[in-house]
């Protein structure tokens, strides 16, 4: 269904859960994986998840079609992720480390990613970048979005979103080559 029509059934009283319905059956596993990449928890990204849809729900209304529709979507999600990754840094008083610390630990236990070494070690190297410049290259190498894309989601330039994939590819080449 084209986000025209979902649009026109979100918005019509009659047709507004049925629409939501189609909604959240369209974009949930997208987000989800978009959200996972960025907390590796499961049940983080799966609470986090809810609460984009939660909040989607509420300002469906609001949503002046300037952009595409998944582009508000992610920008929602995306704001989420780093909302939720702040939140733990205060809440906990972490330094940077030490909440790259604890994802590399979940990362380690968790049964449900698997993959092989040099996986696991990308896995690693992305929760040493920053969180916007691991946002960045998420959406960029797994999800190949174009700049402009990423750029309507983050509300980034592209020039900065260009120089911050740079920087990324090249602390993650180098953590690599360790």
């Amino acid at each position: 269904m084209e986000d025209k029509e979902l649009l026109l059934k979100l918005r019509n009283s009659e047709t507004r859960n049925y629409g939501f319905n189609l909604l959240v059956r369209e974009y949930q596993r997208r987000v989800y994986w978009h959200v996972r990449k960025m907390v590796i928890d499961h049940d983080d990204a799966d609470d986090i998840t809810q609460e984009v849809f939660i909040k989607i729900h509420k300002h469906i209304d609001s949503f002046r079609e300037d952009a595409q529709l998944y582009t508000w979507i992610y920008r929602i999600a995306t704001n989420e992720c780093l909302t939720f990754l702040q939140r733990k840094k205060r809440r906990f008083f972490l330094p940077i480390g030490d909440v790259e610390g604890e994802l590399t630990a979940k990362l380690d236990s968790n049964p449900t990613l698997t993959g092989d070494e040099i996986q696991l070690k990308l896995q690693k190297a992305l929760l040493k970048l920053p969180d916007k410049q691991r946002l960045v290259f998420n959406m960029k190498y797994f999800d190949d979005m174009s700049y402009e894309q990423i750029s309507e989601i983050t509300d980034t330039t592209v020039g900065a979103l260009k120089a911050s994939y740079h920087h990324a590819v090249k602390k993650i080449e180098d953590y690599l080559s360790e």
